[in-house]
């Protein structure tokens, strides 16, 4: 009887897990087959940059929102929901990172506090920091960019601003500062928070001032790295860049790659901030809210569209004639000193970015005097049939030593030709270094010039007011009536 209890029981317990195992197989396969649908209706979504006018056609993605952005010019190459609020997860850190190396030496002390270590999930991404434990900086920063450490984000933040959320108002200046339009971060780390939400834009935005450190592209390309143990810090670990599949090479390995930060919650699903560069153009891509591995996948078709169908143009190389409604601007052929340099020039470093099917004829541009740059009198907005796709700066010419005078040399020349003549050795000329700007000579020779002509103008003014007054006093005299006179007949 009790053999039959038990075999009964075990046969329930039998049929009660293959249930439970039934149902979370058929629940984890709708939950897959949900997300599969909802990739493929996203990848269904407009691209808006197809609609621009003679602009190449980019691919269909999965992802909610993307862009693919250059670097130096801020040109839009792909957008498509670039300004959806989203949920940014890990990504969140390269602002943290960002804020890091601004405000930090690499060498400066974190220490690691309670509330950095206890205030994140525990199965969360971390570096297994303990509180009490004191690593640097570089350290710090490495752990979040490779390890993805969320405790190692809290710990440098409250080393920064002396609290996470004193730094959270930082992040949120800081992004406002770099061109964000609708973001807010409440975290450090990009832990799921409803009201922890960026854009695809905004990102790229913030990545753009990433990417442009070099010390953070190193971080953020690499794959693994080591911290000893120390007397602060006993711990002997390795930790690899398991999150970032540009990291472990095989089918992802990218050669252009600068760097990568990858992020996930079940809330944001896969995002991905990536940097390229090839042939002198630097882009960045961003997508947000992919299934894995999709992510990647559109992130090189991404890179592909954009390096095979655009170029960048340096501006100066190609602006030959600047008129702005038809009014000159301020080149001039007329050169009073003949080889000297013009007072003003474009920013030979400036460039835009246009399709390879357009030349830079093709461009409008727009002048404005708008420029925060002391070095700056204005700039040149560039588009493409109404695309932005670059800028220049028009810059005062800075003074060259090719354009003073040097006496010193001049005199040791002359010297050297007296010695050779004479064969004797020349004195010592021990006088200072004396440096005339011919330019400024000449300029103020003229002013002297015209200051002693304008007084020679005036005195010639007064003193022919003066001959003009006396000579109406005598023709006055020359007018008058001689008195008659009874000798006047008579002829002495």
């Amino acid at each position: 009887m009790m053999r039959s209890f038990k075999k009964r029981l075990l046969m329930l317990g039998m049929g009660v897990f293959l249930f439970t195992y039934t149902c979370l197989t058929d629940c984890f396969v709708s939950c897959a087959t949900d997300y599969a649908a909802e990739e493929e209706a996203r990848r269904a979504l407009p691209i808006a940059s197809n609609a621009y006018e003679e602009w190449p056609d980019g691919p269909a993605v999965g992802a909610q929102g993307a862009i693919l952005m250059e670097a130096e010019t801020g040109t839009i190459l792909y957008e498509k929901n670039i300004h959806e609020k989203l949920y940014p997860a890990s990504v969140t850190k390269i602002l943290t990172c960002l804020i890091g190396s601004e405000q930090c030496q690499m060498n400066e002390d974190v220490p690691v506090s309670h509330d950095a270590v206890f205030s994140i999930p525990r199965k969360s991404s971390n570096i297994g920091l303990d509180e009490g434990e004191v690593i640097t900086v570089e350290q710090c920063m490495y752990g979040i960019l490779v390890a993805s450490a969320n405790e190692a984000a809290n710990a440098l933040a409250e080393h920064i601003s002396g609290s996470m959320e004193a730094f959270v108002e930082l992040m949120n200046q800081r992004a406002r500062e770099l061109g964000c339009l609708n973001s807010h971060f409440v975290t450090t780390n990009g832990l799921h928070d409803e009201n922890h939400y960026t854009t695809p834009y905004d990102l790229a935005m913030i990545a753009r001032a990433f990417f442009d450190n070099e010390l953070l592209c190193k971080m953020s390309s690499t794959a693994s790295y080591y911290i000893p143990p120390s007397p602060t810090q006993p711990d002997d670990d390795l930790y690899a860049n398991t999150h970032n599949k540009f990291m472990l090479g095989g089918r992802y390995n990218y050669e252009y790659l600068v760097g990568s930060k990858t992020g996930y919650t079940n809330d944001s699903r896969q995002t991905l901030v990536t940097c390229a560069e090839k042939d002198g153009m630097k882009l960045i891509c961003v997508v947000m809210r992919e299934e894995s591995p999709h992510q990647y996948d559109d992130t090189l078709s991404l890179f592909e569209y954009g390096f095979s169908n655009f170029q960048k143009v340096n501006i100066a190389a190609n602006e030959k004639e600047y008129t702005v409604e038809n009014h000159d601007f301020f080149q001039t052929d007329n050169d009073v000193f003949g080889a000297s340099n013009p007072i003003l020039s474009i920013n030979p470093s400036d460039s835009v970015v246009i399709p390879i099917t357009a030349v830079f004829d093709d461009l409008d541009s727009e002048l404005s005097y708008d420029t925060e740059s002391e070095s700056s009198v204005a700039s040149i907005q560039y588009t493409y049939h109404g695309i932005p796709v670059g800028s220049a700066t028009v810059d005062l010419a800075q003074e060259e030593a090719e354009n003073t005078f040097d006496f010193k040399n001049q005199m040791e020349n002359h010297q050297e030709k007296e010695s050779e003549s004479t064969k004797e050795e020349p004195e010592d000329a021990g006088g200072k270094v004396i440096f005339v700007n011919v330019r400024l000579v000449i300029v103020w020779i003229i002013g002297i010039a015209g200051f002693f002509i304008l007084i020679f103008v005036i005195k010639a003014v007064i003193d022919n007011y003066q001959f003009a007054q006396r000579r109406k006093v005598r023709n006055r005299h020359k007018k008058r009536k001689k008195i008659p006179s009874e000798f006047d007949d008579f002829d002495f």
